[in-house]
């Protein structure tokens, strides 16, 4: 029967899979290398749930948030629908989340947790210092290289992917067919809501936000390729969605079946670039640290130079009267330094950080989907948005300075596995209809 009208892009296969496999390359950084493991590690037994949850928060939300930008515009138009305030707040925390705050400092230290083990051990300084010295000497190429972006995809970007996929392949496939152990009991978090869990691990991906900077490049991109109406670029989007989004959800799968079967040998790992390490070493010795210490830093780099860039070239817009370079020499320091508290540390403070960033953000995606109704009754952007947002980032304050304080929020439905937001914001959406109508009503 073929697919409907409707629902074509209009462009070639060989478009499709070069705008998928941009998409795929655009997210697929250092968190979502070192995320998996770690999930397959601890959630063992209950490995498949926790998986599924995972993949819906890590892909399905970023495709959906590329999807919403094709229809709505930037993430700032987006924003903008709920409140100007509002999306001046909003999208500079988004970028400073996928830059500074955790994503640039996390490639940093993820390339150190590669490097350690290759350290002699009589090496006439600490591991500290030695963390310290390693990140400037990264930090420095990122800021050089962000102030010529293209020197770095011309030398290196047509390798590093390439090698980085090959290299997944053998971890893998010596992981499945010369398996270290065996999958063990789930551990917390996974003990009790392994399909929860998964889905709130796959915040720190940072997809969905990443997405809400860069989706506008893919649509951009679409249409340039020949989608050249609103409904074939969402067609062009989807599909390329699907094709990058199995693409990753593949790594994804292969990556945390990795962790399952190192469970027994690494029982106390706190996060995956250890579990990655140290399965390389033992399948292919002190080539296979080397290697794997070789391409993370690559592909850690690559993206960092990147994140820098787009942070600038964003903060420059915004403050014109700062040079770029300054603006690059900024974030470059401050992830510099926030790189410097560990790999471990800059994941543990992310989780309250993301809590509050990602339901907003969640439902400004669906409504961005959904946005020909959701213009037309005006108030429901700001009832919905507004209101989860100001339950997440209570919630999430209260977890990092009062853990066991008691919030009203408390009693909501699904509070106890980090949804107290869900049922208030569908409330916010009714109020925001009614609102609508009635503002309609006393007009006419």
């Amino acid at each position: 029967m073929g697919i409907p009208q409707r629902f074509r892009s209009g462009l070639r296969p060989s478009q499709m899979l070069a705008i998928g496999g941009m998409l795929f390359s655009m997210f697929f950084g250092a968190g979502n290398l070192i995320l998996p493991p770690l999930l397959g590690l601890q959630s063992g037994t209950s490995y498949t749930p926790a998986m599924v949850g995972f993949l819906l928060a890590g892909i399905g939300l970023p495709v959906l948030a590329v999807i919403a930008l094709a229809l709505c515009g930037g993430i700032r138009e987006l924003a903008a629908r709920v409140h100007p305030v509002f999306a001046a707040i909003f999208v500079a925390l988004v970028y400073l989340t996928v830059g500074p705050f955790l994503a640039i400092p996390r490639s940093a230290s993820t390339s150190f947790e590669m490097v350690r083990p290759l350290l002699p051990e009589n090496l006439p300084i600490s591991a500290e210092i030695a963390a310290v010295v390693f990140s400037i000497i990264f930090f420095g190429i990122a800021f050089l290289l962000a102030l010529h972006p293209g020197l770095l995809s011309k030398i290196m970007g047509r390798f590093s992917a390439p090698l980085l996929i090959v290299l997944i392949i053998l971890l893998v496939g010596s992981a499945m067919f010369e398996p270290i152990g065996t999958a063990q009991a789930p551990v917390s978090p996974y003990n009790d809501n392994a399909l929860v869990e998964g889905f709130l691990n796959g915040y720190q991906t940072t997809d969905l936000l990443a997405a809400l900077c860069y989706g506008i490049v893919v649509a951009v991109n679409a249409r340039e390729a020949g989608a050249d109406t609103p409904a074939k670029t969402v067609a062009a989007i989807s599909g390329a969605g699907l094709i990058g989004g199995f693409l990753m959800g593949v790594i994804y799968v292969a990556l945390g079946i990795v962790g399952v079967t190192m469970a027994t040998t690494l029982p106390d790992a706190t996060n995956g670039a250890t579990v990655l390490a140290a399965t390389a070493e033992i399948h292919f010795g002190p080539a296979g640290s080397v290697l794997i210490a070789a391409i993370f830093i690559i592909a850690t780099l690559n993206v960092s130079t990147a994140l820098v860039t787009c942070c600038s070239e964003y903060f420059n817009e915004v403050c014109p009267k700062i040079p770029l370079a300054v603006w690059a020499a900024i974030f470059a320091s401050f992830s510099c330094l926030v790189s410097l508290i560990g790999l471990d540390a800059i994941l543990k403070f992310s989780i309250p950080f993301l809590d509050a960033l990602y339901p907003p953000a969640i439902v400004l995606v669906i409504l961005g989907i959904f946005h020909t109704p959701a213009d037309k009754a005006r108030f429901v952007w700001p009832c919905a948005v507004l209101t989860t947002a100001a339950i997440s980032v209570c919630v999430a304050l209260r977890d990092v300075l009062v853990p066991m304080l008691w919030l009203p929020t408390d009693l909501l439905p699904f509070a106890d596995t980090g949804f107290a937001w869900v049922i208030p914001a569908i409330v916010a959406v009714i109020v925001g209809v009614v609102v609508s109508r009635s503002k309609r009503k006393q007009v006419q």
